[in-house]
C-alpha cells in the first residue's frame, strides 16, 4: 500500500486584481472539482519556479502576461488522493486580455462577493481573508 501523503503537489495561483476586482474561473464539468470556482492556476512542473510556474498557467488558461507575482501565502489541503500546497501571489495584467481558454467562465468579483461562489474546500481560509482585506 503507498501513503498518499507523500504525493505533494505545488500549485501557483493568481489573485489578479483589477479595479479592486479579482478574476476568478468555473473549472470544465468531468474534471476534478468540476463546476467549483477557482483562482486561476496549475501545478508547477519539474525544475520550474513557482512564479514561472504561474506565468505559463495564466498564459495557456487566460492568454494573459502579468506583473511579477508577490507572495502572498501558502495553504495545504489534504484530499483522500493527495496532499495539495496552493502558493497564492498577488499580479495583475500586464499584456492581453483574459479569456476562458481552460475554463468553463470568468468573472471580475469583488472580495464581499467571492463568499457567494462555491469553492474548493482548500480555499476557504483564503476567501476569509480576501473578504476581510476588502471589507
Amino acid at each position: 500500500m503507498t501513503d498518499n501523503h507523500s504525493m505533494v503537489v505545488q500549485v501557483a495561483v493568481g489573485l489578479i486584481v483589477r479595479d479592486g476586482r479579482y478574476l476568478i474561473a468555473r473549472r470544465k464539468p468531468g474534471v476534478h472539482l468540476g463546476g467549483f470556482w477557482e483562482f486561476p492556476g496549475g501545478k508547477r512542473e519539474a525544475e520550474e519556479s513557482l512564479e514561472d510556474c504561474l506565468r505559463r498557467e495564466l498564459r495557456e488558461e487566460l492568454g494573459i502576461e502579468v506583473t511579477q507575482p508577490v507572495f502572498y501565502r501558502v495553504l495545504r489541503h489534504e484530499y483522500p488522493e493527495k496532499s495539495v500546497e496552493l502558493h497564492f501571489f498577488r499580479c495583475s495584467i500586464r499584456a492581453g486580455r483574459a479569456r476562458a481558454l481552460d475554463c468553463e467562465e470568468l468573472r471580475w468579483v469583488a472580495p464581499g462577493e467571492l463568499s457567494r461562489f462555491e469553492f474548493p474546500a482548500a480555499d476557504r481560509s483564503l476567501i476569509e481573508a480576501l473578504t476581510k482585506e476588502g471589507s
